[in-house]
This record gives structure tokens, sequence and C-alpha cells, in this order.
């Protein structure tokens, strides 16, 4: 999505634009009145531009508002970590930092984000909510240094993809200070993943050391000496 130019007048906005700058102040409004053509209009309404135009920019609705306000705050996130900021940090932190970064930016909008959430567990939705939560955890990945191509390119976005969507379930009920529940929650689930691809490191290297059959064959057919 392309980010709004701020030099550009709200009216003189390409709906590409426009999409982007109406994103963060939807959710606002969204805590209220839902995901609703009411929202945009407030939204709107704040921005400077006519309620028409901004729907003219969320031709479907509901959805495309909550895709646009997560692909904000991954443009806000790709921000505030550029590559020299997050090289000073191991993977494991790394990952921990975005997803609670990520938490923290959606923290002022937390009921918008209960009513997004509720507008995805529709069956119809499924999808779009599987595709939204992948493209969070690839883009977490990116932040984070990924280049991955291989088997493990997608192997990580699944993991950190089923990760962040129980963190933010776990969010969702978390009424404790500074939001501790939530903390423990993506530092146990980030140890049991670590614990994983350790045993599955050693299980891969015992693989390799153990006797090939079909080298034992061919000895057998073309004895050595």
């Amino acid at each position: 999505m392309i980010a709004p130019n701020e030099m550009t007048s709200p009216l003189d906005m390409t709906l590409d634009e426009l999409r982007a700058a109406l994103a963060p102040l939807i959710p606002g409004n969204a805590a209220f009145d839902g995901w609703s053509d009411k929202a945009l209009a407030m939204a709107a309404a704040e921005l400077g531009v006519p309620a028409e135009r901004a729907r003219l920019a969320f031709p479907g609705g509901a959805l495309e508002m909550i895709d646009a306000w997560f692909d904000a705050i991954d443009r806000a996130m790709a921000s505030a970590w550029p590559l020299e900021r997050v090289e000073q940090l191991k993977i494991r932190e790394r990952i921990r930092t975005l997803i609670l970064d990520r938490i923290a930016m959606i923290n002022p909008h937390k009921e918008a984000l209960r009513r997004a959430f509720a507008i995805l567990a529709l069956p119809q939705n499924a999808m779009a909510g599987a595709r939204l939560a992948w493209r969070a955890a690839d883009r977490m990945w990116r932040i984070a240094g990924d280049v991955s191509t291989d088997f493990s390119h997608y192997s990580k976005r699944g993991i950190l993809s089923a990760l962040y969507t129980s963190a933010m379930l776990v969010y969702l009920d978390d009424d404790s200070e500074d939001l501790v529940q939530t903390r423990g929650f993506v530092d146990r689930r980030i140890d049991d993943v670590m614990r994983f691809e350790k045993f599955k490191a050693q299980w891969r290297g015992s693989r390799e050391r153990l006797p090939s059959l079909s080298r034992f064959l061919g000895r057998l057919r073309y004895p050595v000496g």
C-alpha cells in the first residue's frame, strides 16, 4: 500500500494515498461504532475529506478497513525498527520485541481490535483472517532480517503466525498491569519454539549419523578390499 505524501492535500490524494491516510484514524472511531460506514465517515471528517470519497477508498467495507489498519501498523513497525536497530538484538529477542511492540501500537485501540477479530472470526472471513495473520508474520520476519527462501521461509512464518494470533487472543483478555500476562505468554511460547527448533536440529544431526541402508547393501554387493 502506498504511504500518503505529507505534502499532498487530502482532497488531492489518490484513493491508495487516501486509504493509507485514513487507516490509522478509523480504529479510534471503530471502538464505538464498529468497522462501519459511520466510523469511516468520522475518520474522513478528521482528515477533511467527504465521506463519499472515503467510501470509494474502501469498496470492500469492514474487511478492507481492517486490512488497511493492520498494514499501517506494519509500516509503522518497519519505520521504527530499521535493520541497523534490529541487528543489535538476537533472533529470539527480535521476534519477541516485534510482537510486543506491535501489541503496544494496537493497545490504544484495543476495543477496535476486539471488534475486528469478531469480524475476522466469521466463517466467510476465515481465509481473510488467515491471510492477514500470515502477512503480519511475514513482515515481522522481514523486519527481523530474515531472507530465507527455502522451506524454513514457510515454516518460520507458519509458526509465528500461530504464535502471534494466540498472543493477540490472550492480549484481548489481559487486564494485568503492563500486560504481564501477555508478555509471559509470548515468552513461554517462544521458549517452546526454541526448544522444538533445538530438538529438530539434534534430530537431523542424529539422522545424518545413522547407518545408510543403501551404502550397507552396496558394500554387500561390492565388498571393500
